[in-house]
């Protein structure tokens, strides 16, 4: 079984974040995991600015389907027009909820520039959408499932799950 460690992943991802990050830079975190590191990069790291949560709901390609499926709404504190977004998510895989996200993005106005950084990329992807920084590339079975959780104490974990499986 796939053993990945979500916390020394999430310490590369934080100096990835380092490294992209510019004075006049906004956090934006996709929900619910890349949410989750958002928070976490914006007080490890000490941004003034706080960070904003974006979500993929009303941009899906499957939203016929899938219906507005329990996502925060879209919180972005701050102006995106002309702003450098450093956009946040757990795992990339397909990049079709990178481009419904992107899509959200720019309701709110057009950025400067928009950068991906992610805990995992899983391959697979449908679409031509790529990180500029990934903490970690591996392949999985299209059958199975890499999703992040979090501790109530704030400590990030893997969950891999058959797609088949209801758990």
């Amino acid at each position: 079984m796939l053993q990945l460690d979500a916390e020394a992943l999430y310490a590369e991802l934080r100096e990835g974040v380092r490294t992209l990050w510019r004075e006049d830079a906004a956090l934006v975190g996709i929900w619910s995991g890349g949410a989750w590191l958002a928070e976490r990069l914006q007080a490890d790291l000490g941004l003034a600015c706080r960070h904003g949560v974006i979500s993929s709901t009303l941009h899906r390609d499957d939203f016929g389907s899938r219906g507005l499926a329990g996502a925060a709404p879209t919180e972005l504190p701050f102006a995106i027009e002309g702003r450098h977004i450093v956009l946040i998510d757990d795992v990339l895989y397909t990049g079709r909820t990178i481009r419904a996200v992107v899509n959200e993005l720019y309701d709110f106005g057009r950025p400067a520039s928009v950068q991906l950084a992610v805990l995992v990329d899983r391959g697979g992807r449908e679409l031509p959408i790529a990180a500029a920084y990934a903490a970690a590339r591996l392949v999985l079975p299209a059958t199975q499932r890499l999703s992040l959780a979090r501790a109530p104490d704030g400590c990030f974990s893997f969950l891999v799950e058959d797609k088949g499986d209801k758990r």
